[in-house]
């Protein structure tokens, strides 16, 4: 995850966005038919807008969002720490994680046709409750299998929260606008996920609850928030009472295989795996291999989430124009690659975090290459393609934590060791099927 880490379907929300026409004969205070927001005049044209009222809506979604994504970060470093106080393995721990992954997997797009057939509001507020419920049980819980239905509960709900976000930003914006309102969720989603982690480990130095209790609490405020102040952003009128329940898509995922998407799909959902691979048994694996406590394990992470935040946002675009995306998947698997192999060479405290930040350099240039390059090569139906590669990223943060914790069992390397290879076999795809000529073509326009 890493941020990820919340897994979520983007194509449930991508359909079911709606934009009625805003008419320049509204006047002022009036509500609109189609929306349960209120219209407001500007001055110099008398044109009805929605911007003030669009701003604050995204503020107080950004600051949900913020909320609850630094909940999961500061949950993520004491995993390890929860398995070995009950005494069990890094099986334990991986599917611990890859629990939490099935059910964002599964209930995402369920979530987001619920939110087309009852509203966006309640689904949200749901969601965010029932993070606030799942964090208490799991800091209360006195035994293993009280561990797993936490998360499994906190996956089931929580899956609500972004589909039904990115529903709502839909909803509110006009195509000129969504491009800001996304980036809104993304920077939301970014610093949510660097502050936590680091600060989940520094309260668990006293007590390994208090994180939870302080997630649970940050929710809880937000859910009150929301509550008050957030209004519907679809209309009765435009809410679908015959709407299809609709799970993952594993037809399609299984076609886009075989299409021109294969090849990147795949990658997609490698470089999941990876990330997940690597973080999954971290916690664990510095708690017995280096002896690390929950502040070390804490700001190490949030060095890896400050670091991608960094990267991707201040030399994905440079990069792409320069050398193209194919370039920047291959060096970056091969970067992550090493840096699997040089986190089972590092012994001290710099070490690690220098072998950590060099897999990052890597890793966190791979979504944003992969999403432009798929983007690219689709020549219609951008939504389902978006869909297909949240999908696979989805499948690899399961598999990768289960593999993690199995691996680690066998031997504390071996999660390491496997990640390297992996990261090896999707730079054999990317040389194998991945021409940058193609690349080239897919940017020029057709010729005339």
């Amino acid at each position: 995850m890493s941020g990820a880490g919340l897994g979520a379907d983007r194509r449930s929300c991508l359909d079911c966005r709606h934009h009625p026409r805003i008419t320049t004969s509204a006047p002022t205070g009036l509500k609109n038919p189609d929306r349960s927001t209120t219209f407001t005049k500007l001055p110099s044209s008398g044109e009805p807008t929605l911007k003030t009222t669009n701003r604050r809506s995204l503020l107080l979604l950004f600051l949900t969002l913020v909320v609850v994504m630094m909940g999961f970060g500061m949950v993520i470093p004491l995993l390890g720490f929860y398995v070995d106080h009950f005494g069990a393995g890094g099986w334990a721990l991986g599917l611990l994680m890859s629990s939490y992954a099935v059910m964002q997997f599964i209930f995402s797009p369920i979530w987001g046709s619920l939110s087309d057939r009852y509203g966006r509001k309640p689904i949200l507020a749901l969601g965010i409750l029932g993070n606030a419920l799942a964090q208490l049980l799991f800091c209360m819980a006195t035994q293993l299998w009280m561990l797993f239905a936490a998360r499994i509960l906190a996956g089931v709900l929580s899956s609500a929260t972004l589909p039904t976000t990115l529903a709502y930003i839909g909803d509110v914006t006009s195509e000129d606008e969504r491009g800001g309102g996304m980036g809104v969720l993304g920077a939301a989603m970014g610093i949510g996920m660097v502050i936590g982690p680091g600060l989940g480990g520094l309260l668990a130095a006293e007590s390994l609850s208090t994180p939870f209790f302080l997630a649970a609490a940050l929710s809880l405020a937000a859910f009150l928030l929301l509550l008050a102040f957030l209004p519907e952003s679809l209309h009765p009128d435009q809410r679908k009472a015959g709407v299809l329940l609709r799970g993952p898509q594993w037809r399609e995922m299984g076609q886009a295989l075989l299409g021109p998407l294969g090849a990147p799909l795949l990658l997609a959902g490698i470089m999941s795996f990876g990330l997940t691979n690597f973080e999954g048994v971290f916690s664990l694996y510095a708690l017995q291999r280096y002896g690390y406590g929950p502040e070390r394990v804490g700001f190490i992470l949030m060095l890896i989430g400050l670091t991608s935040a960094v990267m991707q946002g201040g030399l994905t675009g440079i990069l792409s124009r320069s050398v193209g995306e194919v370039w920047i998947l291959r060096g970056s698997l091969l970067t992550s690659g090493l840096g699997f192999l040089a986190m089972t060479r590092a012994q001290r405290y710099t070490e690690v975090i220098l072998a950590t930040l060099f897999f990052v350099l890597g890793n966190a240039l791979l979504r944003p290459a992969l999403a432009s390059l798929i983007s690219k090569r689709t020549t219609s139906g951008q939504g389902m393609a978006m869909g297909l590669n949240n999908a696979f990223m989805s499948l690899g943060r399961i598999l990768g934590p289960a593999w993690a914790g199995a691996a680690f069992d066998w031997g504390i390397q071996i999660p390491y060791y496997s990640g390297a290879i992996i990261m090896g076999f999707g730079l054999l795809i990317s040389l194998r099927w991945m021409e940058p000529r193609q690349a080239a073509a897919a940017e020029s326009p057709p010729a005339a």
